[in-house]
């Protein structure tokens, strides 16, 4: 159970506690994006897949997001796509302040919804406090430690997480095992 790593389940424990387009939302014409490849072949995204085939991955233009930077974002995900097996980040509006690396502090507000049923799990937007995490320091699943990398302070960001960067088999209440996580998230403050 390591959504947000030993901090637990953010949307069902505390205040029921759990914790990542411009394809529809952001107007910010700086928008970025950076696909970042990661190992996610296992048992997990086998087990994900279950269902059949639509004949191509899903991309982060494929992924509808409406709001702005400090608003609680809509997410859509599209019907005629699989999930990726690979972390896919995108930056939806491109932020101005420093810039996030392995080891800083990182605070950031944002929404989850779980592929598999397109339904919100958690958002910090909703209880109206930021998390703050370490990155890079295992405080969090590893789709989150790999795809902030980077991401500058007022920045929105795109995160499409696979299975094995995510919780794989062993997901906390209220997710299903293989589940493909899809994030957005704010950049509230990096570093000290």
């Amino acid at each position: 159970m390591r959504l947000v790593g030993k901090v637990g389940v953010i949307g069902a424990v505390a205040a029921a506690t759990m914790l990542a387009a411009g394809c529809g939302g952001s107007s910010d014409n700086k928008a970025s994006s950076t696909t970042t490849t990661a190992a996610a072949t296992s048992t997990t995204t086998a087990a994900a897949t279950t269902a059949a085939s639509k004949g191509r991955e899903c991309t982060a233009e494929d992924i509808s997001v409406d709001g702005g930077f400090g608003t609680a974002p809509t997410i859509k995900l599209p019907a005629d796509c699989d999930p990726p097996k690979e972390l896919i980040t995108k930056d939806l509006v491109v932020g101005s302040g420093p810039e996030a690396k392995a080891g800083d502090k990182l605070s950031t507000n944002y929404t989850l919804i779980t592929w598999s049923n397109q339904k919100k799990l958690d958002s910090s937007f909703d209880r109206g406090k930021p998390l703050p995490l370490t990155l890079g320091a295992g405080q969090v699943i590893k789709g989150w430690d790999q795809g902030l990398v980077g991401i500058q302070e007022g920045s929105r960001r795109l995160l499409i997480i696979p299975p094995a960067l995510g919780y794989g088999d062993h997901p906390p209440s209220g997710m299903k095992p293989g589940e493909t996580l899809v994030f957005v998230t704010d950049a509230v403050k990096v570093g000290n």
